[in-house]
């Protein structure tokens, strides 16, 4: 039994991993990265330093996905060759060569996941934003609980993230965080978060320990940098400086460094004080300004798309999309896939990739 369910997920991996080849074909994945040599090696190239990082990033992801193909290839003929003689294997040793098989298979479908990304700014950082809804301190402490998990989960992922902008809870937790995702693929995966989050538990702030329901919104953007066509007037814009609150020591605290900017014609205001630059939090709020504008535009076009093709499959921002019960059972249940787990620790603690994955795989 062990031995066909090895043989299956190995015949899975194969046809994966012949996907992938059409998706990353070899040869095109190292022309591109020689032309992109060929830039580095131009004069004045490096004057430029933000187009010199992206370029830099772009030859990074190439090998890393050229790395990546190579090793599941290894890892795919070695299980095949490690078959041959099923009379020599024992059965402890068939149940690690069927993880392996398991994992291989996993791996290939997250390469398979990057190569669908094909929306305009999948590829970009993210802007995450987490915001307590009514309830007070229990509301306020399930957006820190949510900001935890999502730290835990970029840590594991690779990714490099930092706080734009923060407002404590009265009596615990945060009212809401904004932070900048930075890695490759960023808001590509992030964008399967948006939406509401819902908590069921048993509340430490009750001295009667009755069970809560606590919501929480997440928004996530993609960050646009200022040479995109996502033209913003200096005069649609109503900029006030004020003086920071919060963490961030007595510079920040005793300076108006604070920037909180409304764009007139639609009426979003952003703001950004975790920095002791005015500058620098100008350029931050700006960056999330031209993110909710570029998110405005896809959520026109895929309206569109929609219409044409008599679909209701986009995401409406206040919409739940999933639930955290810990109690009087353990379960986290995506209401949009209907992916659930038992293990909501784990998941607490960052291990939501297969859940994001598999939402992604569904909406693709």
């Amino acid at each position: 039994m062990t031995i066909d369910s090895i043989k299956e997920n190995l015949i899975d991996a194969e046809k994966s991993l012949e996907f992938i080849q059409e998706l990353f074909p070899i040869e095109k994945l190292l022309k591109e990265k020689q032309d992109l040599e060929k830039q580095q090696q131009e004069p004045n190239f490096f004057s430029d330093r933000k187009n010199a990082e992206k370029v830099g990033k772009k030859i990074s992801g190439i090998d890393k996905k050229l790395q990546l193909i190579k090793s599941l290839n290894s890892d795919f003929k070695s299980l095949k060759e490690i078959l041959v003689d099923e009379s020599e294997i024992d059965e402890e040793f068939l149940k690690e060569i069927l993880i392996e098989a398991k994992n291989l298979q996993k791996k290939c479908e997250s390469l398979q996941i990057e190569g669908m990304f094909k929306g305009r700014y999948d590829a970009n950082n993210a802007i995450l934003s987490i915001q307590s809804g009514a309830g007070g301190t229990e509301a306020c402490d399930w957006a820190d609980m949510l900001l935890r998990m999502y730290k835990r989960y970029l840590q594991k992922q690779g990714y490099k993230f930092e706080v734009l902008d923060q407002t404590e809870g009265d009596g615990a937790g945060i009212k809401g965080v904004m932070m900048r995702v930075s890695g490759e693929n960023a808001y590509g995966y992030l964008k399967a978060e948006r939406g509401v989050h819902r908590l069921v538990r048993i509340s430490p702030f009750d001295a009667n320990k009755r069970r809560h329901t606590s919501f929480a919104s997440v928004e996530v953007m993609p960050e646009i940098d200022n040479e995109t066509d996502i033209e913003i007037k200096p005069e649609d814009l109503k900029i006030d400086v004020f003086r920071s609150g919060g963490h961030g020591g007595q510079g920040v605290n005793t300076t108006d460094s604070a920037v909180r900017i409304k764009h007139i014609p639609t009426g979003i205001v952003v703001q950004c004080q975790n920095e002791r630059s005015q500058i620098q939090n100008k350029e931050n709020a700006l960056s999330v300004l031209r993110g909710k504008l570029a998110q405005i535009e896809e959520e026109k076009q895929q309206q569109q798309l929609n219409s044409i093709q008599g679909k209701l499959k986009k995401i409406e921002w206040g919409s739940q999309i999933r639930s955290y019960v810990f109690c009087p059972y353990t379960m986290v249940k995506d209401h949009r896939t209907e992916w659930e787990t038992s293990d909501i620790q784990g998941f607490m603690d960052g291990d939501m990739q297969d859940c994001i994955e598999t939402y992604l795989k569904m909406s693709s």
